[in-house]
C-alpha cells in the first residue's frame, strides 16, 4: 500500500447510508427463506472438533519432536491453523443451547478451552452482548471499537498487542485467580476486566449468577491448575524450554491470526457509538465467501460468513454457506445482503484504511 498526504482537514465519510425498503426487510426475509437451515448436526461438530484437536495436538507434536527446522516449522503452522479453528468453536459454543449438540460445551473446554486456557466461561454471557439490537456498536458492546474513526497507530497496536496473549492468559489464571480469592476487590476486577475475550477496553462484564456462576468457578479452577502446572513444570525443568516456548509461540500465533481476522470481521464505522438496526449492523459486518480460499484458514467455522451470522445469529456454521448460496440466487440484485461479501482480507482492510486516512488526511493508494 501506498501512503500520500491529502488535505489536512479531511475527514471521513463512513456514516451508513439511509435504508431503503429491501433494507427493512431484509431480517425477515433471510430468516424466510434460510429458517430450514437452522437445526445444528452434533455429527458435524463432534467429528470437526476431535479431529480438529487431534491434528493441532499431533502437529504441536511434530513442530517439537522434529529433527531440522523446516520440518518443525511446518508443523508448526498446520498446529498454529489447527488450534485456531479448535479455539474458534468458542464461538459457537456461546450460541448452541445444551439440547442442541448435548455435551459439546464440555467437550469443547476438556479438548481446547482448558488446555489453551480459554474455556468458554471467557464468552459465555459476553459475545451475546455483542449480538443484542440495542448494544451492538455502542459503549455497551465488548467486541467493537470504532477503529474507522480511529487512526494508523490505533490499528497496530490493536494487532500487535495479541502477541502477549498467552502471558496474559497464563498470568490471569495462573496469578490473578488464585490471589483473588483472597481479595474481594481484587476479585471483582478479575471478574468484570479479565474475564471476558472482549476488545472493547470500557467493558465490564457482570458476575455470573446460579448455575453459570458455579460452571464459572469450575472452569477458573481447572485452568489455573492446568497453568500453575505448566509453570512449574517448566520452571522445574520437567518440561524442556523447547516445549514450553513452542507452546508460548503457538498461543501468539493463533491470537495474531484472530486479531487480524477480527480486523475484518466489521467495518467499525459505528464512531458515535449509536444504536444501530438490525440491517446497519448486517451492514457493518463482512463475508468473504467463495471463490475466496484463504478466509478457509484465517475464518473457519463459519467465521467467513461474520456477516450473514449478524442477520441469522441462530445458523450453526455447517450451514452458513449453503443459506449464503440460497440468499444470493434468490434475493433480487438491489438487495442489501450482496453489499455485505467482499473479495478477501485486502479489500476489507484497505476499506478501513482508507477510513482512517482520510480523518487523518491520508491517502491510502489501492493494493497493486
Amino acid at each position: 500500500m501506498v501512503l500520500t498526504r491529502v488535505g489536512g482537514s479531511a475527514r471521513a465519510s463512513v456514516s451508513l447510508q439511509a435504508l431503503s425498503a429491501p433494507e427493512r426487510n431484509l431480517v425477515a426475509t433471510a430468516h424466510k427463506l434460510c429458517g430450514d437451515l437452522a437445526t445444528p448436526k452434533p455429527a458435524i461438530y463432534w467429528t470437526d472438533l476431535i479431529v480438529t484437536a487431534l491434528t493441532g495436538y499431533g502437529a504441536f507434536a511434530g513442530a517439537v519432536l522434529a529433527p531440522s527446522t523446516p520440518v518443525a516449522s511446518m508443523f508448526f503452522v498446520v498446529a498454529a491453523l489447527a488450534l485456531y479453528r479448535g479455539v474458534s468453536f468458542i464461538h459457537e459454543v456461546s450460541h448452541l443451547r445444551p439440547q442442541d449438540v448435548p455435551g459439546f460445551r464440555n467437550g469443547y473446554d476438556a479438548l481446547i478451552g482448558v488446555p489453551f486456557l480459554t474455556p468458554s466461561l471467557m464468552y459465555e454471557g459476553v459475545h451475546n452482548q455483542h449480538h443484542a439490537k440495542s448494544r451492538y456498536g455502542t459503549a455497551l458492546d465488548p467486541e467493537y471499537l470504532p477503529l474507522a474513526s480511529g487512526s494508523f497507530g490505533q490499528i497496530a497496536l490493536f494487532l500487535l498487542v495479541s502477541l502477549l496473549a498467552p502471558v496474559g492468559l497464563l498470568l490471569r489464571f495462573a496469578l490473578l485467580a488464585p490471589l483473588s480469592a483472597l481479595s474481594p476487590a481484587l476479585r471483582r476486577f478479575v471478574v468484570e476486566r479479565c474475564s471476558a475475550l472482549a476488545i472493547n477496553p470500557e467493558y465490564r462484564r457482570e458476575a455470573p449468577t446460579g448455575p453459570q456462576a458455579r460452571r464459572f468457578v469450575l472452569l477458573e479452577t481447572l485452568c489455573s491448575v492446568w497453568a500453575l502446572t505448566f509453570l512449574t513444570l517448566a520452571a522445574t525443568g520437567v518440561m524442556s524450554p523447547r516445549v514450553f516456548f513452542t507452546a508460548l509461540a503457538l498461543g501468539s500465533a493463533v491470537a495474531v491470526v484472530n486479531q487480524f481476522r477480527t480486523l475484518v470481521a466489521h467495518h467499525w464505522e459505528n464512531d458515535h457509538g449509536e444504536e444501530m438496526t438490525p440491517t446497519e449492523q448486517f451492514l457493518d459486518s463482512v463475508n468473504v465467501p467463495p471463490p475466496a480460499t484463504l478466509p478457509m484458514l484465517w475464518a473457519p467455522v463459519g467465521l467467513r460468513y461474520h456477516g450473514l451470522h449478524h442477520l441469522l445469529p441462530r445458523l450453526p456454521y455447517h450451514a452458513l454457506g449453503k443459506a449464503h448460496a440460497r440468499l444470493c440466487a434468490l434475493l433480487p440484485p438491489d438487495s442489501p445482503y450482496h453489499k455485505g461479501s467482499h473479495r478477501g482480507f485486502w479489500q476489507v482492510a484497505l476499506r478501513l484504511l482508507r477510513a482512517v486516512g482520510v480523518r487523518r488526511g491520508v491517502a491510502v493508494a489501492p493494493r497493486q
